[in-house]
């Protein structure tokens, strides 16, 4: 395929607004994946190319985390490590496409992923009341099933992620991201070996895209640990509503 410079710059622009996103939120594989069909890869090379930059942008993410205070990686790692082998299963599926029914099943866990995000009796301090065991090993246990979707899609996983670390785990927003972006650059990054072994992944495109990627994950860490949990709040809910929408229209 032939690129021109504007293909490039599309693409390092869509990296950076997709990384904020992914640190914030989550859902801007999105907006990346797309544009790199559109530019020409079957979905399959994009679903694997897109990883290379996810683990950039994670990367920066969690040297920005660590940074300005914000680390625990024993936990981040425990997590990490029931996520891979899910991931590694999930990538070696990726080469199939989802039916319209996942596309209608995702749209509902989103919305209740966002109902979740906006219950009255959530804490703005949920560290003062840390996770129970159980609450630790469910967390560890769901970190399986959501690494297999992150290495089968990767497209809204850092939903789930917030799912489970929000409301299982029970943390604040800004922690929540904390543990997200480990996590899912661990995974990702075994996700993208499977994937470069199975497919001509195209390594100019990605390294473009991580390097958008990556200035996106240092605005979202940034940004989530200086304005907190209300401004997270407020993106989470805006990104998770247009991306139920499109999930609703493209299942029609």
């Amino acid at each position: 395929m032939d690129l021109l410079w504007w293909h490039y710059l599309l693409l390092f622009l869509s990296g950076i607004a997709a990384g904020f996103m992914n640190v914030m939120a989550g859902g801007g594989s999105m907006l990346t994946v797309p544009v790199m069909v559109f530019l020409g890869l079957p979905g399959p090379i994009a679903n694997g190319t897109n990883r290379i930059a996810i683990v950039a942008q994670n990367v920066t993410a969690v040297a920005t985390f660590f940074r300005k205070g914000f680390s625990d990686f024993k936990l981040s790692v425990t997590l990490a490590l029931c996520a891979v082998p899910g991931s590694v299963l999930g990538a070696m599926a990726g080469v199939r496409l989802e039916g319209v029914w996942f596309n209608r099943v995702l749209a509902i866990v989103l919305v209740f992923v966002m109902i979740m995000m906006w219950r009255k009796d959530r804490p703005d301090t949920r560290n003062d009341n840390p996770p129970t065991r159980s609450r630790i090993l469910a967390a560890h246990a769901l970190m399986v099933g959501v690494g297999f979707y992150g290495g089968f899609i990767q497209i809204g996983v850092g939903f789930l992620l917030i799912g489970v670390l929000a409301n299982v785990l029970n943390l604040d927003l800004v922690r929540v991201n904390m543990h997200k972006v480990f996590v899912a650059g661990s995974f990702n990054l075994a996700a993208l070996l499977v994937y470069a072994l199975n497919v001509p992944i195209v390594w100019a495109l990605g390294l473009t895209l991580a390097l958008g990627n990556s200035i996106g994950g240092y605005l979202g860490a940034h940004t989530s640990v200086s304005k907190g949990d209300s401004a997270i709040r407020w993106v989470l809910n805006a990104v998770l509503i247009v991306f139920i929408a499109k999930l609703i229209i493209d299942s029609l």
